[in-house]
């Protein structure tokens, strides 16, 4: 076949394809374009889950007669006019495809009128073409319907899934813009029947009633409100509370100045922030909304403008993993919190190999087995005095309070070896008091070796095989690698040599965590394996030297531990994400015993 230039029909329905996927794909653009005209009301009405009628009203700026014709030709848009426009873009839309792309694969009919005109301004397009603007009744604003999805384009049709499928994607789509657009009232019609009507949201209340919404009431009533600001930098948004976890990342939405996308450096940068606190399996719930300059970042890299490209994406993810590490790090005990209901997902026991005698701060190993990697260390802590188990750590705060006030109360018994239950000034408050001690353990042995990269020299090399890709990476970091406690020289264009490694890693596998290291930062520009080794290492170290189940605590003993709690960080769950204690108050016994009924 001859090389020859395409019609305008078949280049508009190539376009269309990698634009309008489904209905839903209509709905975005349609409704994204009401935002971009700076509707405060926007309504979606459908039949037949979209695949029959989508109709999108709002009441933005409305179009000029002598643009409306113009609305619907390919790369016409008010949105951009110059290179310098594109990359500092602050719109949702500004390709000047989306209208086109959808009149080419459908019935599209636009009316619009702006505030000064005296009247609408109707156009109906078939098959790409339309005929002359007529006049038309219509208040300030704009509508599009759309009829009869891929009618001329029989293979795409078919891959429609039922009308129930499509219209659930068409909700999960509108709920997304409901939450990226506060200040907007969105009306949904389904069928002639309105399946639901958010008002406007301005005040905080407002906005949280949205999320309970959309998101639920369980969701909105588990969050922490997070607001942070920066020169360059804003992140705001809610965090669920990490035993409010999920078996899906079904709630996980994350806004750049004011757009929807599915960012793997966000992503990666809350789900490092959760790490510490979240059980294993489970998935973490967030809004977050990210605001920066438009020119530190480029929105045109996907077709449907999903993914984003950073131009300091390094920044980026340091901003936001230590601002939600931050927010999450203040899930303690308070007067205000009601601790950590009990979870039918969390089973199990912790396994223990560590006691303590009496005002003496002692290091148990079981019998017979040699210490692990970086136990010698805690073992040093320990025998300092640096770090002690059950009183030792926790005796000196015995009588102590957070802030004059104690919110786990006072404890008054022991409950099977297990529990401690403490009284409250409005009910009563049960602590796992092994997962509060690994906690408590776990945070302070992060403190004490924050900084510290004690290195041991290997007797001999060992010999590293990466790419040259890898080998280049490892020779521009030596730097950041002997500051964590890894010497790396590279001896030939694939090969490394390790010489001395961080002490806590020894027995670790190092050269694997080294060739990891490697592959963030080519993929990434940065790495926290290390850390995460480490941290996991400290971890396992607490899990197995918290104070035992059976261990019989004094009262003094244990309202030392119930005032270290309320004052360590993440102190709601232990290393492994399971809550640490939960509350009852006067209110709830009553209703457990239906007293004043």
């Amino acid at each position: 076949m001859p090389i020859q230039l395409l019609s305008d029909a078949l280049i508009s329905q190539i376009a269309a394809g990698e634009v309008i996927e489904r209905p839903a794909s209509v709905v975005k653009e349609l409704v994204e374009n009401a935002l971009d005209a700076e509707a405060r009301r926007v309504e979606v009405e459908l039949e037949r889950g979209g695949c029959g009628l989508i109709r999108v009203r709002d009441d933005g700026v409305g179009i000029e007669r002598e643009e409306i014709a113009l609305a619907l030709a390919r790369h016409a848009t008010s949105k951009i006019a110059s290179l310098d426009d594109l990359e500092s873009v602050a719109t949702l839309g500004f390709r000047g495809e989306a209208l086109p792309s959808v009149a080419s694969v459908s019935r599209l009919s636009l009316v619009s009128r702006s505030a000064t005109a005296a009247h609408a301004w109707a156009l109906d397009a078939r098959d790409g073409a339309h005929a002359a603007a007529a006049p038309a009744a219509h208040p300030p604003g704009t509508s599009v319907e759309v009829r009869d999805l891929f009618f001329n384009v029989p293979a795409r049709r078919k891959f429609l899934r039922s009308e129930a499928t499509e219209y659930q994607h068409i909700v999960r789509m509108l709920e997304r813009l409901a939450l990226s657009r506060f200040t907007v009232a969105f009306t949904l019609v389904h069928n002639g029947k309105t399946v639901w009507s958010l008002p406007a949201a301005h005040s905080a209340a407002e906005r949280l009633a949205r999320v309970a919404r959309i998101c639920g009431e369980d969701f909105a009533g588990h969050v922490i409100e997070l607001k942070h600001d920066t020169e360059s930098l804003r992140l705001s948004g809610w965090l669920a509370l990490p035993t409010f976890s999920r078996s899906q990342s079904d709630l996980q939405f994350a806004f750049l100045n004011g757009r929807f996308v599915r960012d793997k450096l966000l992503a990666g940068a809350a789900r490092l922030a959760y790490q510490d606190v979240l059980f294993h399996g489970r998935f973490s719930a967030y809004l977050l909304y990210l605001d920066l300059d438009p020119t530190q970042v480029d929105v045109n890299a996907h077709p449907q403008k999903l993914e984003v490209r950073f131009r300091d994406s390094r920044r980026v993810h340091e901003f936001v993993f230590r601002t939600l590490e931050r927010v999450l790090a203040g899930t303690r005990p308070s007067a205000e919190s009601a601790g950590s209901a009990p979870l039918d997902w969390l089973t199990g026991s912790a396994s223990f190999s560590a006691a303590a005698a009496p005002n003496q701060a002692r290091f148990f190993l079981p019998e017979g087995r040699p210490p692990r990697a970086g136990e010698d260390v805690y073992r040093g802590l320990v025998e300092r005095g640096e770090l002690g188990v059950a009183e030792t750590s926790i005796g000196g705060a015995a009588e102590q309070r957070v802030n004059g006030a104690a919110p786990l109360g006072y404890a008054i018994a022991q409950l099977h070896g297990v529990y401690v239950l403490a009284q409250t000034d409005d009910g009563v408050v049960l602590v796992d008091m092994h997962a509060a001690h690994e906690r408590v353990m776990y945070e302070r042995m992060k403190k004490l070796l924050a900084g510290e990269t004690a290195q041991q020299q290997l007797l001999l090399p060992e010999i590293i095989h990466v790419t040259p890709a890898q080998a280049e990476a490892a020779e521009t970091h030596a730097r950041e690698f002997a500051a964590l406690g890894f010497g790396v020289s590279r001896l030939a264009p694939d090969q490394l040599a390790l010489r001395s490694i961080p002490t806590l890693l020894a027995g670790k596998d190092p050269a694997g965590i080294v060739r990891d290291v490697l592959s963030d930062l080519l993929e990434q520009g940065q790495s926290r394996r290390v850390e995460e080794s480490i941290n996991h290492l400290l971890a396992t170290m607490a899990c197995h030297a918290a104070i035992r189940a059976q261990r019989s605590l004094t009262l003094p003993e244990m309202n030392a531990l119930l005032r270290e709690m309320e004052g360590t960080d993440r102190a709601d769950q232990c290393n492994h994400g399971r809550p640490t204690w939960i509350r009852l108050s006067l209110g709830d016994l009553d209703r457990l015993f239906m007293r004043g009924r």
